[in-house]
């Protein structure tokens, strides 16, 4: 699976990018088919608590699945998109199966 990570008007740490390439490839074990992962990473202004916007769109065959949290950090958000992620990808994988 392909992993392309963009940064908004900012830099994304090296260890922000291997954090989100450790979580979404864990999304690879709900789906053995998915063809790529976006994720967005974006500060919303002004600077308030809550103000990290990240979105992840998965693509699979015939199919594509998108989530976006805002949280305090990154980290947070990579966490709450992921799990939502798992949850489409299971519905999705049983839905294939019938």
């Amino acid at each position: 699976m392909e992993i392309r990570i963009q940064a908004i008007h900012f830099d994304a740490s090296e260890r922000l990018q291997q954090f989100i390439d450790k979580k979404v490839s864990k999304l690879e074990r709900y789906c053995d088919n998915i063809k790529s992962a976006e994720v967005s990473l974006k500060v919303v202004k002004p600077e308030t608590s809550e103000n990290k916007d990240v979105s992840i769109k998965i693509t699979v065959p015939n199919n594509e699945f998108f989530v976006n949290k805002v949280k305090d950090t990154f980290e947070e958000g990579i966490d709450d998109c992921v799990e939502v992620l798992v949850k489409q990808l299971i519905k999705y994988k049983e839905k294939a199966r019938d």
